[in-house]
């Protein structure tokens, strides 16, 4: 088993320990025993802006991964490809939100929350009568998780809750997010990182910069510039938790199903930096 000290350098790398066996079962040896996309749309009540989202979702025993899609990416093919395709098979796949979603599974089933990543996170409990109190109280969680000295965050991912936590605690941002356009309260989204200012002293990061393949370079941003990185992720739940303390400062742990998918009471998990 890996030693809770030490942290990979990349996604590429943590995957190569998993094909090598380093972290638990041997990845040939399991396979996938369903593979599933869920397409849902979100409008909360009280809100003016409407989310489509897409997710592929693979399970492994007990474990379910999964990884966020962009629209009309993964078609019924796919699917069926991934259904009883052994671990070591999906973590080489050609296409990446496949090995994001079996790496997250593999990684959900050998070292499952709360211990992700040898880790310790804090479960919570985030209810609510309505979508818009779950999503306003999942996103107070996952903002408690910044430095209480942040003052201006680069937010990547546009989540409309999250936006209005951090307005709710005057603490600037500058969203990015690659579908641009603007925010609820029109405000100019930019459409890469490198498009925005640099003067903010942090970054909230959604978990989908691993199906993007952004993660690796956000996070070496986030270490070159001494920045703490705080992850929010349906995607990649138990594979970012493996980066706490190499270059990450805090993760917002949700796996599947979401807060959104569920009327009652969902779980997240909040860890912080190794000590």
């Amino acid at each position: 088993m890996i030693e809770a000290a030490l942290r990979p350098t990349s996604i590429a790398e943590l995957i190569s320990w998993a094909l090598a066996g380093r972290l638990g079962s041997e990845a040939a040896t399991l396979r996938a025993s369903t593979a599933f996309r869920t397409t849902y749309g979100t409008q909360h009540v009280g809100r003016n802006r409407h989310y489509r989202n897409e997710v592929l979702s693979i399970r492994v025993g007990a474990a379910v991964g999964s990884c966020g899609l962009e629209p009309h990416t993964a078609g019924a093919d796919l699917i069926d490809h991934c259904v009883a395709a052994t671990v070591a098979d999906l973590l080489e796949h050609p296409v990446a939100a496949v090995r994001i979603a079996a790496l997250d599974a593999y990684l959900m089933h050998v070292r499952p929350h709360p211990h992700a990543g040898g880790a310790h996170g804090a479960q919570l409990v985030i209810d609510g009568p309505t979508s818009l109190t779950k999503s306003r109280r999942r996103a107070s969680a996952v903002i408690d998780l910044l430095p209480p000295t942040t003052t201006k965050v680069l937010v990547v991912g546009v989540v409309g809750s999250l936006l209005a936590e951090l307005r709710a605690r005057a603490i600037a941002y500058l969203p990015c997010d690659h579908a641009g356009g603007v925010t609820e309260w029109g405000e100019p989204v930019f459409e890469s990182v490198e498009q925005a200012p640099t003067d903010y002293d942090a970054l909230l990061v959604t978990g989908m910069s691993l199906g993007t393949e952004t993660f690796d370079e956000l996070r070496a941003t986030a270490m070159r510039h001494g920045l703490p990185l705080v992850l929010f992720a349906q995607t990649g739940s138990a594979v970012l938790p493996w980066f706490l303390g190499a270059g990450v400062h805090a993760v917002s742990a949700e796996p599947y199903p979401f807060f959104s998918l569920d009327g009652g009471p969902s779980t997240v998990v909040a860890y912080r930096e190794l000590s």
